[in-house]
């Protein structure tokens, strides 16, 4: 059964702290039960959150040593996260993504 949440701000705060936490599928898992609610609406933030899945999903690839597989969902983080603007709301995912361009050169 599909898991929805319409706590964004909740969802991206538990996302933050559990990839600071290097849980980065239970990440994921948060993260995407807040974007089903944003993609069946048509949000316009459905896109940048959608990035932000697939970053959490990277980390996961690349802690399993899977770099074909880090490098799809790191092509797929960049191309959702070209979408975030410049609110403080997404301060952190630019910083997310700007790390994770300088380590894995995307």
């Amino acid at each position: 059964m599909l898991k929805m949440n319409e706590d964004l701000d909740g969802a991206l705060r538990r996302y933050c702290l559990l990839l600071k936490r290097g849980e980065y599928f239970e990440a994921h898992e948060v993260l995407e039960e807040a974007w089903h609610p944003l993609r069946l609406r048509d949000d316009p933030r459905r896109h940048p959150v959608k990035g932000l899945i697939n970053a959490a999903i990277a980390f996961e690839h690349l802690r399993r040593d899977r770099p074909k597989s880090r490098r799809a969902a790191g092509k797929a983080m960049e191309g959702y996260l070209r979408r975030i603007d410049d609110s403080p709301r997404w301060a952190e995912a630019r910083t997310l993504v700007e790390h994770l361009r300088a380590v894995w050169k995307i």
